[in-house]
């Protein structure tokens, strides 16, 4: 019966794949949607640490159809996770319809009917949103009202139940049914939003922009036993958990600034042992940029700003977040410089961040003939409290306090580095980047762990061949601390974060308009010595996108924005297609 399920999700991805490019079905009426199937034929590798699988084929299929006309916007996902890849069996398994929406519009009003997603401000309070690798999709399934009123002017009402995995706390749609439980917690709010510059002729002319806004959400839980220490006694839970965020945001000619304060009621969860006091986040930023030069400062306190629509979601999870705190430090691409991916820490943190990025023009003394850019970039984030010593004791109790400028956790995570871009010839072009980090890994939930300390090195070079061969290619190392013992014993290698130094080298041959090959390695040289080899193609056709692949993944974390996702190795060929109309 698997077997006949899974044939007959990829015979149903395969039949929209037939479909034609955006269909236009009359005037000003037309239907698009998209298609993407990752697929892996494992294969079990012991070295490694794949374990065993009862699967011959593992698919997340996901196709989107949207029919878009001038007044009426209607949508749907089918997802195809029966089978789900590695990494998402636990949570995700299942398949079905989670999300369908209508929207209507007309002059200054547009309403939302179904599930959606929205984002107020920066995001502090309420930020709804969809990221497949991460597994996270925290839609809304109710109603949204947007209004323009007057020019300059947004309003934002919604309300609704979040997307728990297959369920929107309460509701199910899977495997063709819906069914209702018996847990109910609902996230209504509302935001508003104000040009200033609208309203005053001067200050267009002066090229001056003021956005003020504010925020308002609030979640409404069902009531659950959570015990404390004393026996026959339970915490008493707030029914009603509200937040409220301000900001403003002023732009003069090249200089932007930014200020956002957002403020949580009590809100006792498994995300801060249930202790009982308010959450708040602060956020500076401003930034200059001219042709040739650019200047980023930032600065963010947090402080008990987890907040979700399941207080006893456990607190490794992606799931059931209302809000997201930017992370304040830089997102690379290098595969090496990922190795130690910073998660943003909900519990309280202070971020800093700094970038420089600066272009030497042509026929200057650095510049040379083709120009040269150079980008400097430092982050560093350190923990407000630190380890709390007895986590049950701190159930039922008002939790610790800090001074604004404590940070008496410690370092979380720090990031220096600098790059260069230059073009040494007309067909030649080469970056280098030097990175220092340092990764505690108690933010990824290793506490017994140490400080690791890498050293990263990278050089990557492209040629273009002619007009349709360019060749690439990424030579990485990390030099890394030596190894360490952690709580006073040794601990296996294939358990620490910090497994020493490691190597990488990719190299990849394109062929426009449409092929492309690469080999790439990943070998760690002093505690595994295991080789992550891949074996890629990609083929690419207009709105298609097919590609086929071989070799290993290295368990670790998958981020983006400060949310991770642990991912567990893996080996076989992966085949992945999208497709968009």
């Amino acid at each position: 019966m698997k077997i006949k399920r899974y044939l007959l999700g990829c015979a149903f991805a395969a039949c929209a794949a037939t479909a034609g490019a955006q269909i236009q079905l009359g005037n000003e009426m037309y239907l698009s949607g998209s298609l993407q199937s990752d697929i892996l034929f494992p294969q079990e590798d012991e070295s490694i640490g794949t374990g065993t699988y009862d699967e011959w084929g593992l698919t997340n299929t996901y196709l989107d159809v949207n029919f878009l006309s001038k007044y009426v916007m209607a949508g749907a996902r089918f997802e195809y996770l029966e089978h789900p890849l590695p990494g998402f069996e636990r949570d995700f398994a299942g398949w079905g319809v989670p999300h369908i929406y209508v929207t209507g519009k007309y002059k200054g009003v547009e309403l939302t009917v179904g599930d959606f997603y929205d984002q107020f401000g920066n995001g502090f309070i309420y930020r709804t949103y969809e990221e497949r690798s991460l597994g996270v999709d925290n839609s809304l399934r109710g109603a949204r009202l947007v209004v323009r009123p007057f020019k300059g002017i947004s309003i934002k009402v919604l309300g609704g139940k979040q997307r728990y995995y297959w369920r929107h706390d309460g509701y199910l749609w899977q495997k063709r049914y819906w069914s209702k439980d018996t847990y109910s917690s609902y996230v209504f709010g509302a935001d508003a939003e104000l040009n200033v510059e609208q309203w005053f002729k001067r200050m267009q002319e002066s090229n001056t922009y003021l956005t003020l806004g504010l925020s308002y959400v609030g979640r409404q839980e069902d009531d659950e036993v959570v015990e404390v220490m004393t026996p026959g006694k339970r915490l008493n839970l707030p029914g009603v958990v509200n937040a409220y965020d301000f900001r403003a945001q002023l732009q003069k000619g090249d200089y932007n600034f930014m200020v956002n304060y957002a403020l949580k009621g009590c809100d006792p969860s498994s995300d801060n042992y249930y202790v009982y006091k308010n959450g708040s986040a602060f956020m500076v930023s401003g930034t200059y940029s001219k042709r040739g030069m650019s200047l980023l400062l930032q600065a963010k306190r947090s402080d008990n700003m987890s907040f979700r629509s399941r207080r006893t979601m456990n607190g490794v999870s992606t799931a059931s977040f209302i809000n997201n705190l930017p992370v304040f430090a830089y997102q690379h691409t290098y595969s090496l410089a990922t190795l130690y991916p910073y998660s943003t820490q909900a519990a309280g943190e202070w971020a800093f961040q700094g970038e420089f990025s600066y272009n030497f023009k042509r026929r200057t003394p650095l510049g040379g003939r083709y120009g040269t850019t150079i980008k400097a970039n430092f982050s560093h984030i350190r923990s407000i409290y630190g380890q709390f010593d007895n986590v049950l004791m701190l159930r039922g109790q008002e939790g610790p306090k800090a001074n604004f400028f404590d940070m008496k956790g410690g370092l979380y995570y720090q990031d220096a580095h600098i790059a260069m871009e230059k073009k040494l010839t007309k067909d030649f072009k080469l970056n280098l980047m030097y990175i220092n980090q340092l990764y505690n890994p108690a933010a990824n939930n290793h506490a017994d762990e140490k400080l690791v300390h890498s050293n990263i090195f990278i050089a990557e070079g492209k040629y273009q061949i002619n007009q349709k061969l360019s060749l690439r290619a990424e030579v990485q190392y990390l030099l890394a601390n030596k190894y360490e013992t952690y709580s006073g014993q040794e601990v296996p290698p294939l358990e620490r974060s910090n497994q020493g130094d490691w190597v990488y080298g990719l190299v990849e041959l394109a062929v426009a308009p449409s092929l492309m090959f690469s080999v790439s390695d990943m070998y760690n040289i002093e505690a595994t010595k295991e080789h992550y080899y891949n074996v890629t193609a990609v083929y690419t056709h207009r709105s298609h996108r097919l590609q086929v692949g071989y070799g290993r993944t290295r368990k670790g974390y998958t981020c983006t924005g400060g949310v991770c996702r642990e991912v567990p190795a893996s080996k076989g060929c992966t085949v992945s297609y999208t497709f968009n109309f």
